[in-house]
């Protein structure tokens, strides 16, 4: 199971990735490993030496007996090690970077998230990224 976030290469100059665990309740994981996860509007904040996955749509496990309702968009706390959280809170009081997740997969029975440290595109990036996709899709290369 690998779930990929398309918008984010489009959008953004992946700089560096990394990769998190996620802390998820037992629903939400089932929902997870069945491909229920929506990566397209979410990005990654670090919040009191801690990181958190904010607005990841993860839709609610329809075989679930739990009796209290969980938002599916509320923020998740991410898995990374002391060094990591440093690199990363460095990288994101610099000018124009961000933190954004690219995709999330299983690996030995836990799901994980790759986030990246990337810069925003402007306008004529955009297109020329566009323009070298379609060109090498022309010519198949």
């Amino acid at each position: 199971m690998k779930i990929f976030n398309r918008q984010a290469a489009y959008r953004y100059q992946l700089l560096e990735r990394f990769e998190a665990g996620i802390v998820l309740t037992g629903p939400e994981v089932k929902s997870v490993r069945q491909g229920h996860l929506q990566l397209s509007e979410a990005f990654v904040k670090i919040r009191n030496g801690e990181a958190w996955l904010l607005n990841a749509h993860i839709h609610p496990y329809l075989l679930s007996n739990q009796q209290k309702e969980i938002d599916p968009q509320r923020s998740r706390k991410l898995l990374l090690h002391k060094k990591e959280l440093l690199k990363l809170k460095q990288a994101t009081e610099e000018k124009g970077l961000t933190l954004i997740p690219v995709s999330c997969y299983t690996k030995h029975h836990q799901i994980k998230l790759e986030i990246a440290i990337a810069k925003g595109k402007r306008e004529h990036e955009k297109r020329e990224a566009i323009k070298k996709k379609d060109w090498k899709k022309e010519f198949k290369i």
